[in-house]
């Protein structure tokens, strides 16, 4: 296998924790584990001190409603004078933002061929934020983003299929994976769940992510409040932070609120609890689903994204028709009330994900960039 030079240019990257970041570093580190040279584009975070060997980091700004997060601002010329000097044979561009926009322009001005990332349904998120009319804009905007590049990554079938009907070009499936060996059952820590006021019998629902709008988190509240009549020492834990946080925490003092956990700790909350919930509507995939499910959680989810590629209804949770909050809720209902139902379902949601290695998704993913680096070889003009 050739050893190639890879880009990444991405407006997100861990410390930040979100789905994008973490997706984007799994790959960064998947292509180097392959022995292949990967430079990394970033704005500049404020725990930076000195750029590592293979970064650049570029100027970024605050982004707004997002605490903690940023994004690049425009550094085209700067793109240009670096990868003049190394030019990359492929990039990949994770992000939508202005810094991916100048990778994308840098990218045509010297040949490189570029595949992009559709991580974010920004326009569903102008519903969620309260500005439906800008869906169809938001929506021609990204088609807009994403044809400039030489093909656009997705996580389903199912999201290929609508970029495709929606005059999206080039759109390839690159499936996602979980680290089963990080999100495992045998994290679950009794000390834990006693922190939590929770004993061994009693039921822990557990959602992790961001706490923001577009998670439609008014639902899994209410859920939880329909349970509780029958669950009556039911917990239901949060693990996140995000703009609803303080308006969520006030209204149920009763929820426990464990803010950002990273790696080990976030598995380990994963493993501590009985019952994932996850009802949002907006998501491009739901990395979380996969970690629920490795960490041997039965999940409620609607059936779209990670769920409608992974869970199987009744069999590793429910799997609810999107849109269909009663189902929702019923659904919750039901599995909170059958301890024996949920561990047999456990079990088979962690076995279903089992295969889902990390490693082959590297593979993938580099096979992307190495035919998109030999189309180019293949048309670039002859040297005279």
């Amino acid at each position: 296998m050739p050893q190639m030079r890879y880009a990444i240019v991405t407006e997100t990257y861990p410390p930040e924790v979100n789905g994008v970041a973490l997706t984007v570093q799994g790959l960064e580190h998947g292509l180097r584990a392959r022995g292949h040279e990967v430079g990394l584009v970033r704005p500049r975070q404020s725990t930076d001190t000195v750029a590592q060997t293979h970064e650049l980091l570029v100027r970024g700004a605050p982004l707004p409603r997002y605490p903690g997060l940023r994004f690049g601002l425009p550094a085209t010329r700067r793109l240009v004078a670096a990868w003049r000097q190394a030019m990359p044979d492929a990039i990949y561009v994770a992000t939508e933002g202005p810094l991916g926009w100048s990778a994308l322009r840098a990218a045509r001005q010297l040949g490189i061929p570029a595949a992009t990332g559709f991580h974010t349904r920004f326009d569903e998120y102008m519903r969620d934020y309260g500005a439906a009319f800008l869906q169809q804009m938001a929506l021609r905007w990204m088609r807009r983003f994403h044809n400039r590049g030489a093909a656009t990554l997705v996580p389903t079938r199912e999201l290929a299929q609508f970029l495709q009907a929606q005059g999206f070009d080039n759109v390839v499936r690159l499936p996602r994976a979980v680290d089963t060996l990080l999100f495992d059952p045998a994290r679950r820590d009794r000390s834990l769940r006693a922190a939590w006021d929770a004993g061994d019998d009693d039921l822990v629902v557990i959602h992790v992510g961001r706490i923001a709008p577009e998670k439609n988190l008014d639902l899994a509240v209410r859920a939880f409040r329909e349970l509780q009549k029958t669950q009556p020492r039911a917990r239901f834990v949060w693990v996140g932070d995000g703009p609803s946080r303080e308006k969520l925490a006030a209204q149920n003092p009763d929820f426990v609120f464990c803010g950002l956990q990273r790696g080990a700790a976030v598995a380990r909350h994963f493993a501590s609890g009985d019952l994932f919930v996850f009802p949002s509507h907006s998501e491009t995939f739901g990395n979380v689903t996969l970690e629920a499910m490795a960490s041997g959680l039965p999940t409620v989810a609607f059936d779209y994204g990670a769920a409608r590629e992974y869970l199987r209804d009744d069999v590793h949770g429910a799997a609810i028709a999107d849109g269909d909050d009663a189902g929702f809720v019923q659904a919750c209902m039901r599995l909170a009330n059958a301890p024996a139902t949920r561990r047999s379902m456990g079990i088979a949601a962690r076995q279903a994900v089992a295969a889902l290695r990390p490693e082959q998704v590297a593979a993938d993913f580099d096979d992307l960039l190495m035919q998109l680096a030999d189309a180019r070889r293949i048309h670039a003009p002859a040297a005279t």
